[in-house]
């Protein structure tokens, strides 16, 4: 691989990608943006003929995008340039492609369960990194909020995202038998429960995947796609209604005894007592949220296995206090109990919530650590100089 410190970035507005490119700046590149829409991440020759020309009238050491596309990574193996993704999000369908196994791609993945399911398609081109923040960005944003935004954005008890109703497949499903819908919400009911170990897939059995593909619009993928029926019902159905039923019971439970503030864009007609604020812009807005409140929540979506999510680091940059559901590999980054806090029931979530109300000083202190943490360790720029470390002798 060259060091001509120049690259391409392949842009489909991610909320990461602002980031991503100042980190890259910080290390040196020079970073040239393709704002193309892609219609298709396997087959969209106007998008292939586009990105093409580019490549070939530039002169990148890579080409890069926020998570995998089969497009890019097939070009880019065609005329032998580094493809370099970061998968952001889990699932990625996309990852089910045999384009995986590119030679020229370098797939940095920040979930550690994500990784090692797809790490032996391509040994030579996956690999585990966790993910960042921009405390440079939030520090700027944060420490010019007026006294009119410190007003608007404080509160007791904060949760930005979804309620995930809107976009559950699960809940469409019309015709399944009792027997399937008992077995499902049975191991539903019990995945709920447990935190830090996801095991959906593990308990379908042949013969539950089968009468389950029976029962829904099992779309074809396309003919490269090699597809983990087991998983894919576990991430893509179960997962998400898991992360439904979570958040509704979560929300609603707090909501008895605190005040609960919501941004989001779902339908919150499920939920009792929660203040509805709508939706927050997401670089001048939130960040005002999380360091406003005194008790931001990160539920963390179940097909997030074992891996940090970005709203986790987000809410530590801008000096927010944070409680967060236990995850694998959170003990690995942070020390829990002084940089963040963790639950493992919703009702050690309450018991924990109640405290930190009440002990401003601890609650400032944990939000303090964390804050200093993710700013010594954990930027962008720290996270892709790693990257290109990884680049550099991957391909030496």
């Amino acid at each position: 691989m060259s060091q001509n410190k120049s690259m391409l970035i392949c842009r489909y507005q991610s909320i990461c990608e602002p980031d991503v490119i100042d980190g890259f700046q910080k290390n040196g590149y020079q970073v040239t943006e393709y704002n193309e829409k892609l219609e298709d991440p396997d087959y969209d020759v106007k998008y292939l003929k586009k990105l093409s020309e580019v490549i070939l009238e530039g002169n990148f050491e890579f080409v890069f995008s926020i998570n995998f596309f089969p497009i890019i990574s097939r070009l880019c193996n065609v005329l032998k340039i580094p493809y370099v993704c970061w998968l952001v999000d889990s699932p990625v369908f996309q990852m089910y492609s045999d384009a995986v196994q590119g030679e020229y791609n370098r797939i940095f993945i920040f979930d550690r369960a994500l990784y090692e399911q797809y790490y032996p398609k391509n040994p030579q081109g996956i690999f585990h990194l966790p993910l960042a923040t921009n405390t440079d960005h939030w520090d700027q944003v944060c420490n010019n909020m007026t006294g009119a935004d410190k007003g608007r954005y404080s509160g007791d008890i904060s949760f930005i995202g979804s309620l995930y109703t809107e976009k559950c497949p699960y809940n469409k499903i019309q015709m399944m038998s009792d027997y399937l819908r008992g077995y499902l919400e049975g191991i539903m009911n019990a995945q709920l429960k447990i935190y830090g170990y996801n095991f959906l897939a593990e308990v379908l059995t042949p013969e539950i995947i089968q009468e389950f593909k029976q029962s829904v619009s099992w779309e074809t993928s396309p003919e490269d796609y090699v597809i983990d029926d087991a998983i894919f019902i576990a991430d893509e159905y179960l997962g998400v209604k898991v992360s439904e039923m979570e958040r509704i019971q979560l929300l609603n439970i707090l909501a008895k005894y605190f005040q609960v503030r919501f941004y989001t864009q779902s339908d919150v007609s499920v939920l009792e007592n929660v203040i509805n604020c709508g939706s927050a812009e997401s670089r001048y807005e939130m960040p005002k949220i999380f360091r406003c409140s005194k008790i931001n929540l990160n539920p963390t979506a179940k097909s997030i296995k074992t891996g940090i999510s970005q709203r986790i680091w987000d809410i530590m940059g801008c000096g927010g206090f944070l409680i967060s559901n236990y995850q694998a590999e959170l003990p690995e980054h942070f020390e829990l109990g002084k940089d963040i806090e963790t639950y493992g029931s919703l009702e050690e979530l309450a018991d924990k919530c109640a405290y930190y109300l009440e002990h401003e000083e601890e609650r400032q202190a944990i939000a303090r650590n964390g804050y200093e943490k993710v700013k010594k360790y954990h930027t962008y720029e720290i996270r892709i100089r790693e990257m290109l470390d990884i680049l550099g002798k991957s391909f030496a």
